[in-house]
């Protein structure tokens, strides 16, 4: 059930701020939203397109396949911070938690000054921490990222 929930939560962050290339937008709640990655401008339309094939991949239930299309998609694009994010994120969601920590901890290393994507990446190695037995992690990484949103 927690890898289900991890992998609709990934669905709702890349359909909420991402149309495909058919035109449709998608939207998720309220809280969905606020807690959206979008790809960053500039992303290329083969990328968009497989994010949206593994966004399609989670909803079906197929994890295997969102993870290829993402990896297809970090090959094409390896400096995106975004993908190494939904990647981190799809990890956390087969319960892998310290695949998921190092994706989000490579993803901030290429965010640049993007304190939206570094801090949900903080949050993402906070879950990672807590389900490794690192309470104490957790807690040093959920400060990091609140500190990114407070903007200090």
């Amino acid at each position: 059930m927690r890898i289900l929930i991890l992998a609709l939560t990934l669905l709702f962050l890349v359909a909420c701020t991402l149309a495909p290339p058919g035109g449709k937008g998608f939207r998720a709640g309220p809280a969905d939203a606020a807690a959206a990655v979008p790809p960053p401008p500039g992303t290329s339309r083969a990328v968009l397109t497989l994010i949206a094939q593994a966004r399609d991949a989670i909803e079906a239930g197929d994890a295997l396949t969102a993870a290829a299309r993402l990896e297809r998609a970090l090959r094409i694009e390896p400096r995106n911070p975004v993908l190494w994010h939904y990647m981190a994120r799809l990890r956390l969601a087969q319960d892998k938690p310290q695949q998921a920590a190092g994706l989000a901890a490579r993803a901030n290393s290429l965010a640049g000054d993007d304190r939206r994507l570094q801090a949900a990446n903080w949050r993402l190695i906070a879950e990672a921490r807590d389900r490794l037995g690192d309470p104490a992690g957790a807690r040093r990484a959920e400060a990091e990222a609140e500190r990114l949103e407070a903007g200090r």
